[in-house]
């Protein structure tokens, strides 16, 4: 299950998000939806980089019951423009940064393993439908 808190004016679909937390946890994803400046500050906090990015994942410690797995932060301002760059629907580049985010929750860091998360992407993007070019980007050369 997601809980989606959209905290812009703009509206997005995110029923599609569903099937994909479905498929890779029982647990609760917390969303939410948020502009450049906000992810920022985030950023900043967070990560000590003060820029915007696309997503951040801060997944929670233990596993009582009931206890959502994690909040994803995803940048509205990011998918929109992403999306219109390449062509494709701002709901594909929001599946494609919510499926990122979730990986991450789940312990997956493409920045240690060898490929592991970059493999597991590819493979949701195919049994989701997206478009191939996400693909692409998920193994670097875009």
């Amino acid at each position: 299950m997601i809980t989606v808190d959209n905290q812009t004016d703009t509206p997005i679909e995110t029923a599609h998000l569903e099937p994909i937390a479905e498929a890779l946890t029982p647990r609760e994803v917390e969303l939410t939806l948020c502009d450049d400046a906000a992810i920022r500050i985030l950023n900043r906090e967070h990560r000590h980089i003060d820029k915007a990015t696309d997503v951040l994942s801060f997944p929670l410690e233990g596993d009582l019951p009931g206890q959502p797995l994690g909040s994803l932060v995803i940048s509205l301002d990011h998918v929109h423009t992403r999306a219109q760059e390449l062509g494709h629907a701002p709901e594909e580049e929001l599946a494609l940064l919510f499926i990122h985010g979730l990986l991450h929750l789940l312990g997956y860091d493409h920045e240690t393993d060898r490929g592991e998360m970059r493999a597991e992407e590819a493979r949701l993007i195919r049994e989701f439908g997206l478009p191939e070019s996400l693909i692409v980007r998920t193994e670097g050369t875009v």
